[in-house]
């Protein structure tokens, strides 16, 4: 058992591929742009911190400036919270 503290047994593998994405920057625009994103919050605060990227659970990389109050729910990131929620 490792000592992370996250829940949710399936969020390890989901947090390695979102990880692999920011590596590989695979930076995308165009409906993206029209979108508020589902972002782990530490991940939030962190980007705050060291002004790195973070990515959605759709895939997309930025890093964050905007109010995300502002824009409708990524039909894609909402999709994939709903599965991971179930």
């Amino acid at each position: 058992m490792s000592g992370d503290t996250q829940q949710g047994g399936g969020t390890d593998t989901l947090e390695r591929e979102l990880e692999e994405l920011l590596n590989q920057e695979q930076l995308e625009d165009g409906d993206h742009e029209r979108f508020s994103h589902y972002v782990q919050k530490e991940k939030i605060l962190e980007s705050a911190l060291s002004g790195k990227p973070v990515i959605a659970l759709c895939g997309k990389v930025w890093t964050p400036g905007r109010d995300p109050e502002k824009f409708p729910v990524c039909p894609t990131c909402k999709e994939i919270y709903d599965a991971m929620t179930k």
